[in-house]
This record gives structure tokens, sequence and C-alpha cells, in this order.
């Protein structure tokens, strides 16, 4: 937990259906107390999204509570949904927040694409870059919004290995910072990642798994696929 004694992130007996009656999340309780990467898996329709959606707010629970301490940001499947503008710039700008002193946003800007390893390519055009980082400078998007936890959306699912690996490198980097570390959610279907974690669950039956170690994870969900 942190200082205060409160965990980041509670569901507390949350339900919600969709309008057309099917219940998608029930009496879902689970917390998350500390910063690092955390990582759901689960079948297509189990309902990981729908936490998502919980948890930013963008849906309501039709029961119970959710409480967040964190500020969320979303990071998408394909980066070329989320980015919008020209140039690695002109994109940091759409999300520095209106409280920023001119004088001090290139600064923030600056230091947000060097936490990610992008500090090279302020002018760089988005079309130049690679799916890696594009997923990146979403990631720094995230960071100069001063969002402090990432609902990454199976981030490296059209991600070649090498991309793939430089974006768990970047968020086991923004999760474990000695300064001021960050909240990872990571919703995935490649188990081989649930070695990279601090924490994983299954979400199934509507509801969320107690929090393992991803290794343990993984042998369950592979004996679970050889009965």
């Amino acid at each position: 937990m942190d200082q205060t004694g409160l965990s980041f992130l509670e569901f507390d007996q949350v339900s919600f259906s969709w309008p057309s009656g099917v219940k998608v999340i029930d009496k879902c309780s689970f917390s998350i107390d500390k910063p690092g990467l955390w990582m759901l898996v689960g079948k297509n329709g189990s309902g990981k999204s729908t936490l998502f959606r919980l948890i930013n707010g963008s849906i309501r629970p039709k029961s119970g509570k959710v409480f967040c301490y964190l500020k969320p940001s979303m990071v998408y499947q394909n980066p070329d949904h989320q980015l919008l503008m020209p140039t690695c710039k002109s994109e940091m700008m759409l999300s520095v927040p209106k409280t920023i002193p001119q004088s001090n946003i290139f600064d923030l800007i600056q230091s947000s694409l060097e936490k990610v390893d992008l500090g090279e390519m302020l002018d760089r055009p988005i079309h130049t870059l690679s799916g890696g980082q594009k997923q990146r400078l979403a990631l720094a998007g995230a960071i100069v919004s001063n969002s402090n936890l990432l609902l990454l959306d199976e981030p490296t699912a059209l991600l070649d290995t090498e991309s793939q690996n430089s974006v768990l490198r970047t968020i086991k980097k923004l999760t474990t910072s000695p300064s001021d570390p960050m909240t990872a959610i990571w919703i995935t279907h490649r188990l081989d990642e649930l070695y990279f974690c601090d924490g994983a669950a299954i979400v199934r039956n509507g509801g969320v798994s107690n929090w393992n170690s991803g290794s343990k994870v993984f042998q369950e969900l592979k004996s679970l696929a050889h009965r």
C-alpha cells in the first residue's frame, strides 16, 4: 500500500452488464497497492478490456465500487489508431497539461521522450518510426500528461520480436524507476511476456484471480491447455 494506507486501485464487488443484458463482470474484487508491471490474461470476451474501461471511468459499474487513486492513460494495440500528429513533438504537445508554464513545456517533452529512449526523435516524422518506437511514443504521451497508471491493451500484439522486447524493457524501466515508479496493467495473450511482470492474474467467470507470479500463471495456463 502507499504511505496513506490506501491501495492505488481497488475493485470492490464490481459488476457490469452491457445493455443487451450480457453480464461481463460479476462481483469482481481485486486491488493493486504498489507500483510495478501487473499482467492480465484471459480468453477473448472474458472482460479484460471492460476492466480497463471501468478503471479509466469511461463506463460505470452497475454495482460495487471502483477506487482509483492514480491518473490512468490507455495505450492501445495499434499505435496508428492513437497517434494523430505528424511529428513526435507535435504529438507530445497534445498531451501536455494546460497548467504547465510555456517556458517548461520543451523540457517536459524532452524529458518524457528520454524516459522511453526516444530523446533524439523530437522532430522526427511519426510515419518514419518503427512499430515499437510508435508504441514508446504513445507511452511518452502518457508520461507527459502526468499519468502514473498505464493501461496497456495488448501493446505488443502487432510488433515483431525486437520491437516487442523494446516496449517490455521500457515498461520495466518506467515501473522500477527509483524516483517516480509508474504502475502498469498489461493485457496479454503472449504467455512468454508473463515472465517480465511483477504479478499476474487470470480474468475468467466475470472476475480476477488472486495475483500470482508470472511463471506460476504461465504454468497454470499451460496445464489447462493440455487437459
